[in-house]
């Protein structure tokens, strides 16, 4: 018999565990959504392990810090892949940090599992390796602009980090508006990591326009909101995408968050008439000082469905058998969630809501 520490399969797999590598922001203005992903994921992972595991192998989530950085992803991702020889990438958080990560997605044929991104990088073209758990920053603008022209709102500004993400979500934007004969008033833009902005609100004051869509961290986003509202007659209406953070955003705001509105692309995780719901808050917030937010639901959502993956693969738990087998294995219904694969389409979502804070801080749909 095979030691503990001998490699049975592939990469990261012995015959005791499973080893995952994560890139993510721990600390810095992102922290929230990093620590929420990370925490999310391991209320799954620790509830599989206590019941035995994954064919008698632990699911071991290695996280390692990038503060959202991609100057940090890409050596994180060197350490995961080359030295801890990881079996998969899961679970990044941000658009930036997961293009760090491609060069070993690509040449080294690693999974690389539910980035917490919408970016059409990871979409266009075809990757193998690649899943994605969420839908993508295209819809959710559509959604977005699509909701605006109900409204009857023609003059929409956008706000962006100036970074892929940033660029990718005003892509989408753009998109939408030209699909309806408009075009984007006025843009501004912010740093990644930074919440110095002065400049983008003068900007976007003197354009005064009806709606402002902003794609950027719940940091800025917030920063920018309470500037533009300070003294100001003309308060547009204020859309974010998904990744914003809405728990971080309403809690950095304050009463301040009352009408901001907020793509989403996982079911609410207040909503406990859903199964995946009503599992996810039995055991994520069996911990103290925990508070249900999108983010912890999206690393739940993820890691179960990754093991569901493990549970199909037939043989032993291989790169290549786990990649067909998430092919394979049809429509996965969560219990008001479904993620569907296919060979040449790895987009398992196509869900995408709208949401807004109210008074008391509630997202509500």
């Amino acid at each position: 018999m095979l030691g503990t520490g001998s490699v049975l399969a592939d990469n990261g797999v012995t015959e005791n565990r499973i080893l995952l590598g994560q890139s993510a922001a721990l600390s810095g203005p992102a922290s929230a959504l990093g620590t929420a992903m990370r925490d999310g994921a391991l209320a799954y992972f620790d509830a599989v392990n206590a019941a035995g595991g994954v064919g008698g192998r632990q699911i071991v989530l290695t996280t390692l810090d990038d503060g959202y950085d991609p100057a940090r992803a890409g050596p994180n991702t060197a350490t995961l892949v080359d030295k801890e020889r990881v079996f998969a990438l899961f679970g990044y958080v941000g658009t930036p940090t997961s293009n760090a990560a491609q060069a070993w997605v690509e040449k080294g044929g690693v999974p690389f599992f539910a980035p917490m991104t919408g970016a059409e990088s990871f979409r266009t073209p075809f990757n193998k390796n690649v899943f994605n758990i969420r839908n993508g920053y295209l819809e959710e603008t559509e959604k977005i602009v699509e909701h605006l022209e109900a409204m009857g709102v023609k003059k929409v500004a956008v706000l962006y980090q100036n970074d892929a993400y940033g660029k990718s979500g005003l892509d989408g934007v753009t998109q939408a508006l030209k699909k309806r004969n408009l075009d984007v008033m006025a843009t501004a833009a912010v740093e990644r990591n930074s919440v110095d902005v002065a400049a983008a609100v003068a900007k976007l004051k003197a354009a005064q326009p009806r709606a402002v869509v902003m794609i950027s961290a719940y940091k800025s986003s917030a920063a920018f909101i309470r500037a533009m509202r300070k003294n100001n007659d003309h308060v547009p209406f204020f859309w974010n995408v998904s990744f914003v953070g809405s728990r971080a955003l309403a809690d950095e705001l304050g009463p301040e968050a009352s009408g901001v509105m907020i793509s989403q692309v996982m079911p609410s995780p207040l909503d406990e008439t859903l199964s995946i719901v009503k599992e996810y808050r039995k055991l994520y917030l069996n911990k103290p000082g925990r508070e249900a937010d999108y983010a912890s639901l999206e690393g739940f959502i993820a890691a179960k469905v990754f093991v569901e993956g493990l549970r199909h693969v037939k043989g032993e738990p291989t790169r290549k058998n786990l990649i067909h087998a998430l092919e394979t294995m049809g429509a996965y219904n969560l219990g008001g969630y479904t993620v569907k694969f296919a060979p040449g389409n790895h987009n398992g979502s196509n869900y995408v809501d709208l949401s807004i804070i109210t008074r008391s801080g509630r997202i509500q749909y």
